[in-house]
């Protein structure tokens, strides 16, 4: 019996199925969303009403896969928010905020980012709190920083949330005060959550717009040649909208869920057993909610990121302060087992290196328990003790690495100003996880990282250099890492990291065909023209979902960041 025509047979390319069984090849066969054949037998397929491609000697591979981001608050930030860059001065930022808050109606509320980690001893003054109830004219005002884990309200917003000079520390953060008592204004993790939620109270945001700004997020992810992605922090209301979206046919990429089992900056409920609950009931063929989500600890800049040995002493953090992680040994255990028992992984925030070891030492009850087949992400993992990197490996756990934290730029000199000098030098050890059997999955953790180009953070892998050129040095050069490693870590690698690896990630007969035609063959370029690589176009399931040639009215988000 003959096979069926393909619906689409893509012809003189040159194809990197990223698959060690199939050789790269000039034609590629698509039929139902699926590859039928690649090689000369795709060649064979085409039919009266197939729709041929002719790439015109483009570089085709596997769309790219982002382990670790929020593309829903980076969709609502786009449509809705204050976007502002976090390399801003405070002068540049509060420019920014007084100009954005001059459109809103009187009473609206200025939301958004990103200001800079950096900034925050200068944030922390009545005088600069001051500036920030001008410059918002009266409206409230809560602005993230670039981490996305502390918050900066002007008065009125913290008026409305009730915060007052006997209001107390919330668990797990802290409202810094002036020498009066005084609120500052600058709200340190958890210390948020309380206006958070009266934000959410007096402007709440429907399902629908978390659905319009899941969509942008996606298609911006698009406009970068992501096709597969996890959500690190997902809420009931976002999976709920995901599933309506796929409901519709219009969910055009592979998402995969991190539930939140505890959350100290977002301010979302239900958290825990009440978001898992809900589980099944969102799932979607596109759509996998298959992860929790622990915040175990914070980050450096804040002294929240849990370490082994202390933070400088001149940093303002008392002596011998190390952090801590939110959860203690047994509740942590606690999680792991039980969800674990119901077969559901878990992406574990950690910053610190004790952190990172809890996560490990749990792990490893939880392996010799029997449970192999739950997924364990170390989200971040900056700094990871010596003694403790042959143990990824050992265990099956996925370092969740975002390039864009650590590579020379703001973050990494946040922490410099931290940590010994030594210890703030060494993020990212790289090639020694890949050396002991590590299996490395990339993510961007946008709108963290101002963009989701893992182009750019494939050029940081390989050259521990900064892709914009702003902040000059190389950061621990001996943990580079080589192109092929940085580009699996960005595709095969976090497809099999996110559960994904059973329908894309590759280019083989009977996976999604979803693929990206790139502007230049990364193989054959000089390694500093990776970070200018773009998709020309992004194809999910068979069918086009971004193309740059289309995009000829206003810039889309990745050619505003290569102009």
């Amino acid at each position: 019996m003959a096979a069926e025509f393909a619906d689409v047979v893509l012809v003189n390319g040159m194809i990197e199925a990223l698959d060690a069984d199939t050789p790269r090849a000039t034609a590629m066969a698509v039929r139902g969303g699926v590859i039928q054949a690649i090689g000369e037998r795709a060649e064979e397929l085409r039919g009266p009403e197939t729709l041929i491609v002719d790439l015109d000697g483009a570089f085709v591979m596997p769309g790219l896969m982002d382990v670790h981001n929020h593309h829903m608050i980076a969709g609502q930030m786009d449509l809705f928010e204050l976007d502002a860059p976090p390399t801003l001065d405070l002068d540049g930022f509060l420019a920014a905020i007084a100009s954005y808050a001059a459109g809103l109606e009187p009473d609206e509320w200025v939301v958004g980012g990103s200001w800079g980690s950096g900034l925050m001893n200068e944030m922390n003054s009545a005088d600069a709190l001051a500036r920030l109830d001008q410059a918002t004219g009266g409206r409230p005002a809560l602005l993230k920083d670039d981490s996305k884990h502390n918050r900066w309200a002007n008065s009125r917003a913290l008026e409305l949330a009730g915060i007052e000079a006997a209001t107390p520390d919330p668990e797990g953060g802290q409202i810094l005060r002036n020498e009066s008592g005084a609120a500052t204004g600058l709200l340190i993790e958890a210390g948020g959550v309380i206006v958070e939620q009266t934000l959410a109270r007096l402007q709440p945001v429907s399902t629908e717009q978390l659905a319009q700004a899941a969509a942008r997020g996606i298609e911006i992810l698009h406009s970068y040649g992501v096709t597969g992605f996890q959500d690190a922090a997902a809420s009931l209301p976002l999976m709920r909208a995901l599933k309506q979206l796929d409901d519709d046919g219009q969910l055009h990429a592979w998402v995969v869920s991190s539930m939140q089992a505890n959350d100290f900056i977002f301010g979302t409920q239900p958290l825990g057993e009440g978001i898992i609950a809900h589980r099944e009931e969102t799932r979607s063929r596109h759509h996998r909610p298959d992860f929790i989500k622990i915040f175990l600890d914070g980050v450096p800049p804040a002294g929240t990121a849990a370490f082994i040995e202390p933070y400088l002493p001149v940093a303002g953090f008392p002596e011998c302060h190390c952090g801590g992680t939110t959860m203690d040994p047994a509740e942590l255990e606690e999680w792991l087992m039980s969800t674990a028992a119901r077969g559901i992984s878990a992406k574990i925030h950690c910053t610190g290196d004790a952190s990172v070891r809890l996560v490990l030492n749990t792990v490893e009850k939880v392996r010799a328990a029997g449970y192999t087949e739950p997924k364990y992400h170390i989200a971040h993992g900056q700094f990871v003790h010596p003694d403790d990197i042959g143990r990824f490996a050992q265990l099956d756990v996925t370092a969740d690495i975002s390039p864009s934290l650590w590579f020379p730029g703001v973050i990494s000199e946040a922490i410099a100003a931290v940590l010994p000098a030594e210890r703030a030098s060494q993020m990212q050890p790289n090639r020694s996880l890949l050396d002991a059997g590590a299996r490395i999955a990339g993510g961007s953790d946008w709108p963290v990282s101002v963009s989701p180009n893992a182009w750019e953070g494939i050029y940081g892998l390989v050259t521990r250099q900064d892709p914009t050129g702003q902040f000059p040095g190389t950061l621990w050069k001996e943990q580079a890492i080589t192109l092929d490693e940085a580009v699996r870590i960005y595709t095969t690698a976090s497809a099999e990291a996110m559960g994904l690896d059973d329908v894309t990630g590759s280019l083989v007969p009977g996976k999604s065909a979803d693929f990206i035609v790139l502007t230049n063959n990364p193989y054959d370029v000089p390694v500093d023209q990776v970070r200018h690589i773009s998709a020309r176009q992004t194809w999910f399931a068979g069918r086009k979902v971004y193309d740059a040639a289309a995009s000829d009215s206003a810039p889309t988000e990745a050619e505003k960041a290569n102009a």
